[in-house]
C-alpha cells in the first residue's frame, strides 16, 4: 500500500532523512521506534506533505506522491495524527470530529454520520462529551478526539505521532486497546511510538531509526530479541563484562 524508496529530507542545510526505505502493507501496523530527534516525526511529516522531499519516491497505492499538498494527500487517503494532538480547543468535540471529515463534506459524502457513529462506538466518551468544547477534555481524552478526527478522513493509512507522550498508564492502556481494535477492523496503521514495549506488543513489524537512517527492521518478535534494541529501548540492562 505504501513504499518508499531511498527518501532523504532537509531542514535548511541538516540532513534529516537518509535514504529511508520502508514499506506497510494493507491491515498491517507497522512501527517506528528510536529516540528523540532519530526522525521519526520528521518521516511523518514528509509522508503528510508538511515537509519537502528532495528526492526518492514514495508510492501509495502505486502512485507517486512526492511533495503533493497536505489537502491532496488527506484526500488520497493518508491521515495524520500530529504530535501534541493539535485539537481545536475552542470547537465542540462534534466540530472537531467534522473538520477531519471537511474534504469529504464538500463532495456530499453520505457515509459521515456513519463514520462519526464508528467513532463514538470506538471511544464511547467522545460521544458523551460530544457537545463539550475540545479544551475542557483531558490529555487522553483530546488525543482520542485527534485519532478521532483523522479516521473522519476516511483514510486508508493511518498516521500516528507519539500516541500515548505524556499520558497516565491507564490513559495509555486505553488508546492502545483503541489502536488495537482499528486493528481488528482491518485498519492500516504507520505507528510511531516512545514505548517501544507497548507499541511493538501489537504492531506486526516495525523499523529502528537512528540519526535520519534506518538501523534495524523486521517483525516486532525479531525486533524483540534484538539486544540492540533490547538495551535501548526495552529496558533491558546490559550484562557486565567478567
Amino acid at each position: 500500500m505504501l513504499r518508499l524508496t531511498n527518501i532523504n529530507t532537509y531542514y535548511g542545510t541538516i540532513h534529516a532523512l537518509k535514504n529511508i526505505s520502508l514499506h506497510v502493507e494493507p491491515g498491517e501496523i507497522v512501527v517506528l521506534i528510536g529516540a528523540n530527534g532519530s526522525g521519526k516525526t520528521t518521516l511523518l511529516k514528509a509522508l503528510a506533505g508538511m515537509l519537502p522531499v528532495a528526492t526518492g519516491s514514495m508510492l501509495f497505492q502505486g502512485e507517486h506522491f512526492e511533495n503533493w499538498p497536505s489537502s491532496k494527500i488527506v484526500a488520497s487517503g493518508i491521515a495524520l495524527v500530529p504530535e501534541g494532538r493539535l485539537i481545536f480547543g475552542s470547537l465542540s468535540v462534534r466540530d472537531n470530529l467534522l473538520l477531519g471529515a471537511y474534504h469529504r463534506i464538500l463532495n456530499h459524502d453520505r457515509h459521515v454520520q456513519r463514520d462519526m457513529d464508528s467513532v463514538f462506538d470506538l471511544f464511547p466518551v467522545l460521544s458523551r462529551r460530544h457537545k463539550q468544547l475540545g479544551g475542557t477534555l483531558s490529555g487522553g481524552e483530546q488525543q482520542m478526539l485527534a485519532i478521532g478526527r483523522a479516521l473522519m478522513a476516511a483514510p486508508k493509512i493511518l498516521l500516528l505521532d507519539e500516541p500515548s507522550m505524556g499520558l497516565a498508564p491507564l490513559v495509555i492502556k486505553e488508546i492502545f486497546a483503541g489502536i488495537a481494535k482499528l486493528r481488528q477492523r482491518g485498519a492500516t496503521i504507520l505507528l510511531v511510538e516512545q514505548n517501544a514495549k507497548k507499541a511493538l506488543s501489537i504492531a506486526d513489524r516495525g523499523y529502528v531509526l537512528e540519526t535520519g537512517k534506518i538501523i534495524v527492521q523486521g517483525t516486532c518478535l525479531e525486533l524483540m530479541e534484538n539486544q540492540d534494541v533490547q538495551y535501548a529501548y526495552l529496558g533491558k540492562a546490559r550484562q557486565p563484562n567478567h
